[in-house]
């Protein structure tokens, strides 16, 4: 990685972590896991629902099932036997939701073709950057934290819709130009290394507190 992104990507785990009451590791700021969006503050967001979901796993199983209409068994095997990670599920099912299909059909996309990552097979379903659709995957964000009780920093391009909320601009990080089409990242890889140490105080999607770290 180079020396530029890297202290850039060490400055937004810091700012995350302090926004989490998270303290930081050097060992749990190796970015071995890249959704690769082309929105670096959906890229930061997903890595922290990849955190999430590892540590609540039913809370984050039942936003869902419930508000995102992911079928119970799909999420299990998705998190379980084919090893996707927290972060992947939830981008899966948020773009579903936007497109107004099923959850499953997003998944069979990426399995199809994704080694370029989620922000191509975003827009080859018909997601394109600064788009309204892309708009409204990234507002969706905002509720499902709130159900979870974790506090998330938006964007400038979101201030709009919540002109109350504490916001932060992240780049997205440059492609590496070593970087080979084999190495996009892949839900079977495994959960991501969460990006703090200890965790927050995290709710359900129901209000209720699903406990603390």
């Amino acid at each position: 990685m180079p020396h530029s992104l890297k202290r850039k990507f060490f400055a937004l785990t810091a700012s995350l972590a302090a926004l989490l009451g998270t303290s930081v590791q050097a060992q749990d700021l190796t970015p071995a896991w890249q959704p690769r969006s082309g929105d670096g503050w959906v890229d930061a967001w997903l890595g922290d629902i990849n955190r999430y979901g590892v540590r609540y796993r039913e809370p984050f199983v039942d936003e869902m099932v419930r508000y995102y209409g992911a079928p119970r068994e799909l999420v299990g095997e998705l998190l379980d036997r084919r090893r996707w990670t927290p972060g992947d599920v939830y981008y899966a099912c948020a773009i579903a939701q936007v497109l107004g299909r099923p959850c499953r059909y997003v998944v069979d996309e990426w399995d199809r073709d994704h080694v370029e990552g989620w922000g191509a097979v975003a827009q080859r379903l018909g997601i394109k950057p600064g788009s309204a659709d892309f708009h409204k995957l990234k507002r969706g964000f905002v509720p499902t934290y709130d159900r979870w009780g974790r506090p998330i920093l938006i964007d400038s391009e979101l201030r709009r819709d919540f002109p109350n909320r504490p916001f932060r601009d992240i780049q997205a990080p440059a492609k590496p130009k070593d970087a080979k089409a084999g190495d996009a990242g892949k839900p079977g890889k495994g959960p991501a290394k969460p990006h703090g140490g200890k965790d927050a105080p995290g709710k359900g999607a129901s209000g209720k507190g699903a406990g603390k770290g």
